[in-house]
């Protein structure tokens, strides 16, 4: 296809920033300002059974390829018209039975490769960037990047070789995989659990903000870009790449690890939310500069910590890590505080995981408001909180608590996602359910 662009946007050069991506007419918000296919993705392991390989369709009538019988979809129309890509893998997972186990990055790599295969032309995916433009800042990753680089390309040879024919020379790959972590999204559904990863030339045109005027979200496997903000002509389009709850050290510090920039945008340079984000606890006598400090530096670790722990540590001691680490960052930080907040959430899921609804509950009823004032309008991770909350008070029969919970969460969905999305019509069908 020819290069058609987007309309109503053009690519340009940002000032300190590259390539960009701006508005050439005025965007209300929850206005859609483009959709872009993906160009090659990839459903988790962990939602096999419950997605289509193909579509991403959650529902509960799939069926598995016949050959690898890991791989469900719809109908037989979803299974041929993911075979040119499952068919390497559904060859290299009969082949290597339970040792099977390449990363989501490497299956990811792997079907790209496939796709530069058997395409010449630019894709509907690529209107404005190419999937060969992206950056990939080899001249700026450590050796600790660089080695689990090189994990990876070993293993996607382990897994591939004899499956893909005339795999790309070693410092294609590199450059390769490091485009693919600094370009790369994950697929979300409604409550932000993962679906899988994916890549969007079009999307990953968008530089970062703090603040951003857009949100991304995903019908099935195909990503669709809404103005969050009023934009006008002229104004350049900002997406956010991470998670915005926290102050803006830690923001700065994660954008420099995995995207290798210094963010300054408005919210970067103000700081102005960082004094709520790190409300400290109201004492008769308050903790000195250095206390906090030091609370600070013990939230950071146990965060780490926790994620760690995941892969290794039960249910059960995964809920005490994070009763301890509450208590102990409560008698300094307020409740309110993102570091509480964090394993507030960290403790909620694990409460859910182990059907403690009205453990899940009494945390998500402390998270919920000072997430409202934390995060931007019309967040994801607020309207995914009010879901769940939603979900969990109808399920202890709460039924007022759920409808109003529910309808938060409708209010924005219907900004972010758009008033026609089958997440939207869900929702909705819940709330008329207890009418």
């Amino acid at each position: 296809m020819k290069n058609e662009g987007i309309e109503g946007t053009e690519r340009f050069q940002s000032p300190g920033k590259g390539s960009g991506l701006r508005a050439v007419r005025q965007f209300a918000v929850g206005e859609l300002v483009f959709a872009c296919p993906a160009y090659s993705y990839v459903l988790t392991v962990n939602e096999r059974g419950a997605h289509c390989e193909h579509c991403f369709t959650r529902r509960e009538d799939l069926f598995k390829c016949g050959k690898c019988k890991q791989a469900y979809y719809c109908n037989i129309d979803c299974q041929r018209g993911d075979w040119p890509m499952h068919k390497p893998e559904c060859v290299a997972m009969c082949a290597h039975g339970e040792n099977w186990c390449p990363s989501e990055t490497v299956r990811l790599v792997a079907r790209i490769i496939m796709k530069q295969k058997v395409t010449t032309e630019r894709t509907a995916s690529e209107r404005l960037l190419l999937v060969k433009e992206f950056e990939s800042h080899l001249d700026k990753m450590d050796s600790e990047k660089e080695e689990m680089n090189q994990a990876d390309i070993a293993a996607l040879h382990h897994f591939y070789s004899r499956h893909i024919r005339d795999l790309p020379n070693e410092q294609a790959l590199t450059e390769l995989f490091a485009q693919v972590n600094c370009n790369g999204f994950t697929i979300e559904d409604e409550e932000l659990s993962h679906l899988g990863s994916a890549v969007f030339p079009d999307v990953a045109l968008m530089n970062h903000s703090c603040c951003p005027n857009v949100i991304v979200t995903y019908t099935g496997t195909a990503a669709e870009v809404r103005a969050v903000k009023e934009i006008n002509p002229g104004e350049e389009i900002f997406n956010s790449y991470i998670d915005l709850l926290y102050p803006t050290e830690d923001r700065r510090e994660r954008l420099l690890d995995s995207y290798f920039f210094e963010c300054q945008c408005t919210e970067c340079t103000s700081k102005s939310k960082d004094k709520a984000k790190m409300e400290i606890r109201k004492l008769s006598s308050p903790p000195e500069s250095e206390e906090v400090r030091s609370m600070v530096c013990y939230a950071k670790n146990v965060i780490e910590e926790f994620r760690r722990a995941k892969h290794y540590k039960t249910p059960t001691e995964l809920l005490e890590m994070c009763e301890l680490s509450l208590e102990k960052m409560g008698a300094i930080f307020a409740d309110t505080n993102v570091y509480m907040l964090h394993m507030m959430y960290q403790a909620m899921g694990v409460c859910l995981y182990m059907q403690d609804w009205d453990g899940a509950m009494s945390y998500g009823e402390k998270i919920v408001q000072p997430y409202s004032v934390h995060y931007p309008a019309y967040s994801l991770n607020v309207a995914s909180m009010y879901l769940k909350l939603g979900r969990l008070y109808l399920g202890l029969e709460k039924k007022m608590q759920g409808v109003k919970a529910l309808k938060k969460a409708l209010a924005i969905m219907e900004v972010a996602h758009g008033k026609d999305h089958h997440y939207v019509a869900e929702v909705k069908r819940e709330i008329s359910e207890q009418k």
